[in-house]
This record gives C-alpha cells, sequence and structure tokens, in this order.
C-alpha cells in the first residue's frame, strides 16, 4: 500500500526525503569503499568464545574455531543490503532502484578518477609512487567490472525478493522480508563476483570455493545481525513519518 502526497504533511515528506538522501549518501560509500579496498584479506574468528572447553576433534570445536579468510572489501558491502531494504521497507522499490543505479553510476565515476590517477606519473617526492599506485588499485578495474555485474543483479533480487515477501506477508513479519531477500541475494552475489575475478585471473580458481563459503557464511552473519536495526530503523520511521504497518511514503 503507497500513500498519497495528500495523505502526509509537507514536513514529513520534506522529512522523508532528508532521510533517504542520508541512506543514499550511506549506500554510496559503502559501494564504492568496497571497490577500492577489496584487495587486503584478512582473517577473522569470531565464535572461539564459545568453545567452552570443547574437545578438539569435536564438530563444535571445528565450528567455533572456524576462521574466515575474506576480503576488506565484505566489510562495508552487506550494509548496502541493509539500506536498500530499509528503503524498499519505507519508500518503495521504486525509490531502492534508484538508490541501486545511483550507486552504480557513482562507482563507474571513482573508477574513471582512479584510472586519471593511474596515469598521471608520480613525483620524486610523493609518499606514493607509481608502482605501489598501481599494485594497489591496479585490479580495480577488473574488480569493478565483477563487483559491478554481480551488485546489479544481487541488489535488483534483493528488491524484488523483499517486495515479493512483504506481498505475502501482508507488510508484516519484517523479519522474513529483511532476512530471506537478503541471504538468496548475498549468495548470488558472492558467487557471482568470483566467478567473474577468477575467469579474469584475479584470483587463482583453487580459492573459489573456499572464498565462496567463508564469503556467503560472513554475509548471512551479518544479515542476521542487522534484523534488528531493520527492525528500529522501519519503527521509526512509521512513527516519524506517520506510516502504518506495510505503508510507505511519497516524497515526489
Amino acid at each position: 500500500m503507497i500513500a498519497t502526497p495528500s495523505r502526509h504533511t509537507e514536513i514529513q515528506r520534506r522529512q522523508a526525503f532528508t532521510f533517504y538522501i542520508i541512506l543514499a549518501g550511506i549506500f554510496i560509500a559503502c559501494l564504492v569503499g568496497g571497490n577500492l579496498i577489496f584487495q587486503k584479506f584478512f582473517s577473522w574468528t569470531p565464535f572461539y568464545w564459545l568453545d567452552f572447553g570443547a574437545l578438539e576433534t569435536s564438530t563444535w570445536h571445528r565450528l567455533t574455531h572456524h576462521t574466515f579468510e575474506i576480503s576488506v572489501g565484505i566489510i562495508p558491502y552487506p550494509l548496502t543490503f541493509l539500506i536498500t531494504d530499509i528503503i524498499s521497507e519505507i519508500y518503495g522499490s521504486k525509490k531502492a532502484n534508484l538508490v541501486v543505479f545511483a550507486g552504480l553510476f557513482a562507482t563507474l565515476f571513482i573508477f574513471l578518477i582512479v584510472l586519471l590517477a593511474d596515469v598521471a606519473p608520480a613525483t620524486g617526492y610523493s609518499p606514493v609512487d607509481d608502482a605501489m599506485f598501481s599494485k594497489v588499485f591496479g585490479y580495480t578495474g577488473l574488480a569493478l567490472t565483477a563487483s559491478m555485474l554481480a551488485y546489479l543483479l544481487a541488489q535488483l533480487i534483493d528488491i524484488r525478493l523483499f517486495h515479493f515477501w512483504k506481498r505475502i506477508t501482508k507488510g508484516k513479519m519484517l523479519w522474513v522480508r529483511n532476512n530471506f531477500s537478503t541471504i538468496a541475494s548475498q549468495s548470488v552475489d558472492t558467487a557471482a563476483v568470483l566467478l567473474l575475478l577468477c575467469a579474469f585471473g584475479a584470483i587463482p580458481w583453487e580459492l573459489f570455493f573456499i572464498l565462496f563459503i567463508n564469503g556467503f557464511i560472513f554475509k548471512v552473519i551479518i544479515a542476521l545481525l542487522d534484523t534488528p536495526l531493520f527492525y528500529l530503523a522501519s519503527a521509526l520511521a512509521r512513527k516519524k513519518f506517520g506510516l502504518k504497518v506495510g505503508e510507505e511514503i511519497e516524497f515526489l
């Protein structure tokens, strides 16, 4: 159910527009930042504190000592799905799709800037020389191609699935559309970007499976953890903008 412009006050529509711009800005920052920092990988063992003295041969011990090996670019990326879910919930699919395509154009623009920076010769006193800059950003073109193709596919799937579950649940059970849409789209995104990076030679094929498992599980964990934030943002927006459960606001 989408509200007509007369359903809300001018102040509420202005506030809704401001909140939308803030969400869009965070979304684009996460997307662009993740694509720029992706080449650094780190390891993380999040559940070791749940071991409670389990035997080293036990399944529980192996689960609690599982170490993720993932790119730092994955840290901000799951937030983009939380933001599109919040926008979908409050503003509808059209506004969510608008942010997705705005993120695409912003990333392409940054890519052009990186290309220009890469070809610009470094001075003798530059703290970062040409070789170092190219080493850090040399795969940006490959990463961009892989990431953007996977990004568009996954985000559009996420938005479509979100509204599918919203219709099925009649605007209730926020956790269903938040988690089911995100988990499904994250699996598509993780597989697509790794397939493309391996095909381009940026990542060896033998690392595909371990990176997929690590990346997907990490994203699922983040999707589950961000559910309270989704509930909080939705509740605050409904109260601030005078929305009923499942209702969306139009500001343009």
